[in-house]
């Protein structure tokens, strides 16, 4: 006879007590009322009316196991959680059938996230930008982000059903975790600039600059060999299936798509650090996932040890033509030894000098330290993501693995001057922890946001043309030792000079590209999709914020301009974004 496999499912009312019940044995196994039964045999067909079979990733617990034998020697599996709620059609189940293993989780995001008794979440404060006269301050010089841990957060907590926090919401990582249709770079270079302007969705009076670079895609066949060094937070806060579970989910989609020759290492930490495995061939897959799936979650988090010991194995089994990277994945709630963010990102920016590059995943909710984990990226010469579902670690780890490993430019600077004549003030949105000061721009000691390959960066700027009158354009003295006055250049139809340095992940010298944004602006029906989207995720996250500075934005109308501009949209990303403003707005009490 073969061997089946029983799985109960039952979806956790909010109301629910978590307590565990007693295991039942086979021969006396009885559903209570309401609970869905799904039978999982060796066809792996599913018995009950489940709507999705899609064949998807192997995943970990959602809850451990109980493993008994029938009297006919056959394994049993049994999950069992609460319920009274019928299966969502909204949310996915997946099923896979490994090593004589069944393995579930949620896809979706959309069921019940564990309840949380104390909620310590921290996020830095964000003074958003202001606008500024381009007489008196003609000069914006900023660092690029690639991180895009804030949209999949804000993600989580409406599809929870909870507004964000105000300052969970930065602009700029909401618009770059989607990806838009740049051309791309010429062969010399290792990024496309490309620039559009039109007018601004919420004012009419205003306009809205657009400014878009395209990295370049990397021949799959020609790879570097990495040397990747995975550090694991198995800290007691990572105790549960949205943390240390989806993690080790999360891993296994990286491991299956990495290439034979690159290596991995595991390190992890709780109240101290070690060393699980030792820098090991990817070709050995079954060595390293045996090593990921012993890991279990206890005790405080010495943070500090843990990354100083993944930076000393990465450089021992440095690759000099290869890609080096620490991956950490955590919660961020660090208690032990070096803890606090200062000193961290003091390590980190110490440790970046080796040439090793630093990826951040975060996970979980309830303790999630979002601002520490942001800070030590950006100090890193890394990238940060927030995994909140497995289709998000899909998205990171396989259907944007070049973007995510591996950097083709570093030290990425933008700086923007803008013509008086034509532009009376103007906003950069979002970019808040990432502007410089504007003699930054030329030395090339500071550090600044790197691209990977194939990603793209957008930015964009809100601008108030000279001669409108806006509540926005603050009066000042006016000065007493020097004349503001433009050159004869200004009387032209360029609306700004556009300068960006960089350089190339080896080097220690920026090179340098000047670009110039010129013509009238586009009617907004005549403007690209990549426009037309951008502006809605950041009408999007304006009205998240309550920016002072949403005007006349709603929800209805960021979801019109979002519906003019889906594209292709091969995995679902921008159907995603208009569901999640829908939901958004049924959540949102000022939109009654």
């Amino acid at each position: 006879m073969r061997n089946f496999y029983i799985l109960f499912i039952l979806i956790l009312a909010s109301h629910c007590s978590s307590t565990k019940q007693p295991a039942e044995t086979p021969q006396q196994i009885e559903p209570p009322q309401n609970e869905q039964v799904v039978e999982i045999k060796d066809d792996a067909k599913v018995s009950e009316n489940i709507s999705n079979e899609e064949d998807l990733f192997i995943l970990d617990a959602v809850a451990e196991p109980e493993i008994q034998m029938t009297s006919a020697g056959a394994m049993e599996k049994k999950y069992k959680l609460s319920g009274q709620q019928p299966a969502r059609t909204e949310a996915y189940r997946e099923f896979s059938r490994t090593g004589g293993k069944l393995n579930t989780f949620n896809l979706a995001g959309d069921l019940d996230q564990p309840q949380v008794d104390h909620n310590t979440e921290e996020y830095d404060l964000i003074d958003e930008n202001i606008f500024l006269t381009a007489l008196s301050n003609p000069l914006s010089t900023f660092s690029i982000d690639v991180d895009a841990a804030s949209y999949a957060n804000v993600r989580r907590f409406i599809n929870s059903g909870q507004m964000p926090y105000k300052d969970a919401v930065r602009i700029e990582e909401m618009i770059n975790y989607f990806n838009y249709d740049y051309p791309e770079p010429k062969k010399d270079q290792p990024f496309s600039v490309n620039m559009e302007i039109s007018q601004a969705p919420w004012n009419a009076k205003h306009q809205l600059v657009h400014i878009g670079l395209q990295g370049k895609k990397l021949d799959t066949k020609k790879l570097a060999p990495s040397n990747l060094v995975f550090l694991i937070d198995v800290s007691g806060s990572m105790n549960s299936p949205n943390k240390l579970g989806l993690l080790k989910s999360s891993f296994k989609i990286l491991l299956k798509n990495l290439q034979a020759k690159d290596r991995v290492a595991l390190a992890v930490y709780a109240g101290q650090a070690g060393l699980v495995l030792p820098s090991t061939p990817v070709a050995e897959k079954k060595k390293i996932l045996a090593a990921l799936d012993n890991l279990n979650a206890g005790g405080s988090t010495a943070g500090g040890a843990g990354i100083k010991l993944a930076y000393d194995v990465a450089k021992k089994n440095l690759l000099v033509e290869g890609n080096n990277r620490v991956i950490l994945a955590t919660d961020g709630d660090f208690n032990v030894g070096t803890s606090s963010t200062s000193e961290l990102t003091r390590l980190i920016e110490e440790k970046r000098k080796d040439g090793i590059y630093l990826t951040i995943c975060g996970f979980g909710m309830g303790n999630y330290k979002d601002g520490r984990m942001e800070s030590i990226s950006n100090a890193g010469n890394g990238n940060y993501y927030y995994i909140d579902n497995i289709l998000e670690a899909k998205k990171v780890f396989a259907n944007e693995l070049q973007a995510t490993l591996f950097t083709i430019a570093k030290d990425v600077k933008i700086q923007i001057e803008f013509n008086p004549e034509k532009v009376g003030a103007y906003r950069l949105i979002g970019y808040e922890n990432r502007k410089l000061a504007n003699e930054d721009f030329n030395d090339d000691k500071k550090d600044a946001g790197e691209l990977g390959a194939g990603h793209t960066v957008t930015a964009l700027y809100e601008i108030i043309p000279t001669g409108v009158e806006s509540e926005f354009i603050k009066d000042v003295d006016a000065l007493k030792y020097q004349n503001l006055n433009t050159t004869g250049k200004s009387d032209s139809d360029e609306w700004m000079t556009v300068k960006l340095r960089y350089k190339k992940p080896n080097e220690d010298t920026s090179k340098l590209l000047v670009e110039t944004l010129k013509g009238k602006p586009k009617t907004m029906a005549k403007s690209s999709e990549n426009f037309r989207f951008s502006a809605a995720v950041a009408e999007f996250g304006m009205i998240l914020r309550d920016s002072e500075f949403k005007q006349a934005s709603s929800y209805d109308s960021t979801l019109k301009l979002a519906k003019t501009a889906k594209g292709d949209d091969t995995e679902g990303y921008r159907a995603e974004f208009i569901r999640l403003v829908e939901k958004a707005s049924l959540l949102d009490d000022s939109n009654s």
